[in-house]
């Protein structure tokens, strides 16, 4: 409301082909969004440690632009064959300018781009240049509809990333599966021996067939 205040203002003010009678009529501009951006901006208490972290996230998200992250990233199906497959370059990018990394994620026309701002922020960016990458018109009353989607992509952003972070709980569930357990009954059940080749026989199969029912 307060952005269609501003052009009405404008408008009336500034000539336009539009006479009264065909305002009357109904014929008036509207407002379209050729680009929204919402960023989140996380302050650092410091520094140095943001650094090494954000280069850490860097090399540990190299694959955040491989189809099946972006769809948990967007929260979207990506279709690879059939009559209409998702269009868009699907890819991350790490770039340097200067010293500074920043990592930026591909989707259709649309991107993430991440990096560490002036030293003391980890600021995560969402810019969507065409809403009709989500199915979503581009007239101004789908701007909360766009916000929704562009802050939820980043905290997913950051959600993955603090998983792929987080040694500690990668600690506890590789002991979990390694270690034997005893069920309420009494029974105990051995763990799974990492280095064993049969457990790394059953790991692989398991990836294999994980998307299969």
């Amino acid at each position: 409301a307060h952005i269609d205040a501003l052009l009405r203002k404008w408008l009336a003010a500034l000539p336009h082909p539009f006479s009264p009678a065909d305002r009357a009529a109904g014929y008036r501009y509207d407002l379209s969004i050729l680009q929204a951006e919402f960023s989140l901006t996380q302050m650092l208490d410091r520094p140095q440690s943001g650094r090494i972290f954000f280069e850490q996230v860097i090399r540990d998200n190299l694959d955040l632009g491989r189809p099946d992250q972006i769809s948990l990233i967007f929260d979207r199906r990506i279709f690879h064959r059939g009559p209409r497959p998702t269009p868009g370059t699907f890819r991350t990018r790490v770039l340097t300018d200067g010293v500074i990394p920043s990592l930026h994620v591909d989707y259709k026309t649309s991107r993430i781009k991440q990096y560490h701002k002036e030293g003391r922020a980890l600021r995560t960016e969402t810019t969507i240049n065409n809403p009709t990458d989500f199915r979503i018109g581009k007239r101004l009353t789908n701007l909360p509809t766009l916000r929704q989607i562009g802050f939820t992509a980043n905290r997913r952003l950051l959600g993955v990333q603090q998983l792929s972070h987080d040694p500690a709980r990668g600690a506890e569930v590789f002991a979990a599966v390694t270690d034997p357990i005893r069920t309420a009954e009494g029974t105990r059940i051995p763990g799974l021996r990492f280095t064993d080749p049969r457990v790394q026989a059953l790991l692989h199969a398991l990836l294999v067939f994980k998307l299969l029912p």
